[in-house]
């Protein structure tokens, strides 16, 4: 492979890992659980801290549960570094990814808001010419959390806006043709 080559297949390796890791955060979000399970390899782990360790699909496995009270899910990836080994084929890589995650959550109180600043550890790794993950940790770097929520939907300056929610119920699937639930 020459130099170009090399170049532009790492080009597009790195767009494919980056649409992979927008990809989990709307899985996420959407708690699309079909979706999440073909973002990783059959044998990826991954480390959610106390909430799991383990084989990834165990850990989606757990999802509903662990995402049950979770009314709103919001993951942004603000930085995204990705690096390959140095040689002309690659078929792995590593992943430091910003976050910022809000979440709130039901809470016997009412909800409550966490927002989370961190970083996900990850490895991805391609397998018939398919980027997934092969490992993702998760790392808190800081949270902010408000016993009682500050958001506030029925405000006059967003009445009758579409409002988005997990799962299948969201406005995303009405409006698109192209992104549909459980698909890549």
């Amino acid at each position: 492979m020459t130099t170009t080559s090399a170049k532009l297949q790492r080009l597009i390796d790195k767009d494919e890992i980056t649409e992979l890791v927008h990809a989990y955060c709307n899985a996420a979000d959407r708690q699309d659980h079909e979706k999440m399970r073909a973002l990783y390899h059959e044998d990826a782990t991954d480390d959610h801290g106390a909430f799991f360790k383990g084989l990834a699909i165990e850990f989606i496995d757990r999802l509903p549960e662990i995402q049950a009270p979770m009314q709103i899910l919001h993951h942004n990836v603000t930085t995204l570094n990705i690096k390959f080994p140095n040689s002309a084929i690659c078929e792995h890589a590593e992943g430091e990814v910003y976050i910022l995650a809000f979440h709130q959550i039901a809470t016997d109180d009412g909800p409550m808001d966490l927002l989370i600043g961190g970083r996900y550890f990850d490895r991805y790794q391609k397998r018939d010419g398919k980027w997934k993950f092969a490992h993702r940790s998760v790392v808190a770097d800081w949270a902010n959390l408000h016993p009682q929520s500050q958001v506030n939907l029925d405000n006059d300056i967003i009445r009758g806006s579409l409002i988005g929610q997990p799962g299948a119920d969201d406005p995303s699937y009405a409006f698109y043709q192209l992104f549909q639930r459980g698909q890549r």
